[in-house]
């Protein structure tokens, strides 16, 4: 089965940097886009970025110039380097994934396990 692996999280202050990281399992498979969605508390699950197979961007505009999402084809992974951090950030992220593994001919939606991001002031 395939599982997106989370890492990176964690505890900065205002103004630190952190960097998400969310790798495929499956050596097999094959992403049509990977991003990362957060919530928080009280709040709706929203996307933070996106990246497809083909390299376009989409960013929540809360995040615009501070957030920056890229991918490792190769090696099935994406990234979501974090700067100018701020209280607001705070949040579960999880990774997203639409893509299939060898053997299916459908895209699913696939979900990562969620890594805290806290932000102090």
């Amino acid at each position: 089965q395939e599982e997106l692996v989370e890492s990176g999280g964690g505890l900065v202050q205002t103004g630190g940097s952190l960097t998400l990281s969310c790798a495929a399992s499956e050596s097999s498979f094959s992403a049509n886009a990977m991003g990362w969605y957060r919530q928080a508390p009280g709040t709706q699950r929203k996307l933070v970025a996106l990246i497809t197979k083909g390299g376009s961007t989409n960013y929540d505009d809360s995040v615009v110039g501070r957030f920056t999402i890229s991918s490792d084809n190769t090696k099935n992974t994406v990234y979501l380097q974090m700067n100018s951090l701020k209280p607001e950030d705070t949040a579960v992220y999880t990774c997203y994934a639409r893509g299939r593994t060898r053997g299916l001919y459908n895209y699913y939606d696939y979900w990562g396990q969620g890594t805290q991001v806290t932000v102090s002031s």
